[in-house]
């Protein structure tokens, strides 16, 4: 009890000092007061984590009763439009689960001739960033640690290191498309920027970035492959086929597939499809998986409704969308462009400082802190650059990939991370310390970001 009020009186202390650093600073009294309740929710997210959803309603409902935003803008600023497309894709995700497309995906990894341990690690590596590019971190990550535990169990070999490896992956991979992360949708939905833009633009560097990764983990973990690959020669790695789980009914499969890669098409020429249509920026890419998570639960009627309750995270989603309120209430206030201001004071005229600025701040940031959590901050104030006749497509690079690679630096870095940490607690009962993770998770973490820092230097491409 004692610690719990310790942490409670820090928290509303440092919320009271930032709001009245800000005040002090020459802003407003609301705009001060905005800085002051979102801090308090940031903080409440980051020393309460289970109740973050609690301080997302008690902030907002604050915001609201001191007038320093009105009901219409609440609307206007909780980002429906990410909500709803999220939905559509957990949806699809469900279908995706049920029909075994994952259990299949693994036993074709499994089936590869003659493995070995660096073969295994190169597969868990890439496969990963796919998978987490094509569906989401979250859903990735848990059937390739189910993958990794089932084999690693069979060989006799720690987990661990294999478990980190795929965890790495992930969290690039996510950066690579519209759909890995939530905040590559969060970004699109507000910069005006397209699924081509990121095929052409992050995935490149994503693959970079990955390629570069794989070098240092083959290195990193040289002992523990070599323990692997020599378990491999003595237990034989085609007897692993035989702890696998059934494939299911191929017509459910097939079709699953097909609506799943439909979808994808779609998604992936929504930017030709507004323009022959007159719509505005992203509505194709919003629609498409509304309109197919209805088609899944016309299909599975039976299970419709077990889709929208079960598959979908309503607390994930409603705290993002309070939390996008929050965020917009910034903007709002004038907060984020008198922020704005100041940033650009320090960093001078700048362009190529002003993205290293907001890259080295997201990747830590993003480290201790959600990255959600921290790219929903911070689009308030890269939209309040604009304002200052700002080109902001470089900004916008930056902090999607800071967000995505500063996940790997710590355990809690981002949501993939404690996902793969809570199944081996809870399965094997096995526990990553932090120093476990800090160093390599902190070099891979320094060396990807660096790579994304040379090419916002020196390649006009994200300019």
């Amino acid at each position: 009890m004692r610690k719990l009020s310790l942490k409670l009186f820090a928290l509303f202390l440092l919320a009271f000092s930032l709001g009245s650093c800000a005040r002090f600073s020459g802003m407003e009294p609301h705009q001060a007061l905005s800085v002051g309740i979102f801090s308090a929710s940031i903080l409440g997210t980051l020393f309460f984590w289970d109740f973050r959803l609690s301080f997302a309603f008690i902030g907002t409902s604050l915001l609201l009763m001191t007038r320093t935003i009105d009901l219409d803008h609440v609307l206007e600023f909780s980002s429906l439009e990410v909500i709803l497309f999220l939905v559509g894709m957990m949806v699809i995700i469900g279908l995706l689960k049920d029909s075994g497309v994952f259990a299949w995906i693994v036993s074709l990894i499994l089936r590869i001739p003659r493995l070995t341990g660096i073969k295994f690690v190169l597969f868990i590596a890439f496969f990963s960033a796919l998978l987490a590019c094509t569906v989401d971190e979250v859903t990735s990550i848990v059937f390739m640690v189910a993958a990794i535990l089932e084999i690693c169990d069979y060989f006799e070999v720690n987990p661990i290191p294999f478990v980190v490896i795929s965890v790495l992956a992930t969290n690039i991979g996510s950066a690579a498309t519209v759909l890995g992360n939530p905040i590559g949708i969060l970004i699109a939905s507000k910069s005006g920027l397209t699924f081509e833009d990121f095929i052409s633009r992050a995935f490149p560097m994503a693959l970079a970035c990955l390629f570069v990764t794989v070098i240092i983990l083959l290195f990193w973990y040289r002992k523990q492959i070599a323990f692997l690959d020599d378990q491999m020669k003595k237990l034989g790695a085609n007897e692993i086929l035989i702890k696998l789980i059934s494939v299911p009914p191929e017509k459910n499969l097939k079709l699953s597939l097909w609506i799943f890669g439909i979808m994808l098409i779609f998604i992936s020429l929504h930017h030709r499809m507004e323009i022959a249509w007159s719509l505005p920026p992203n509505t194709v890419l919003l629609v498409v998986p509304l309109v197919f998570s209805g088609i899944v639960m016309i299909w599975k009627h039976r299970k419709a409704r077990k889709y929208i309750e079960k598959d979908v995270e309503w607390w994930t989603l409603l705290f993002f969308l309070l939390l996008f309120v929050q965020a917009g209430t910034l903007k709002y206030t004038g907060a984020t462009v008198f922020i704005a201001q100041r940033i650009l004071s320090a960093v001078g005229s700048s362009m190529t400082l002003l993205s290293c600025v907001i890259l080295w701040i997201s990747a830590f940031g993003s480290s201790v802190l959600d990255n959600v959590v921290l790219v929903a901050a911070f689009i308030p104030v890269i939209q309040g650059f604009q304002l200052l006749n700002v080109d902001l497509k470089s900004l916008w690079w930056a902090l999607l990939f800071g967000g995505c690679l500063g996940g790997n630096i710590t355990l809690i870095g981002s949501t993939a991370n404690i996902v793969a940490i809570g199944i081996l607690e809870k399965d094997k009962r096995v526990k990553i310390s932090f120093m476990d993770w800090i160093w390599v998770g902190l070099t891979v973490g320094l060396v990807t970001t660096v790579m994304v820092m040379a090419a916002l230097i020196f390649l006009p491409f994200y300019r």
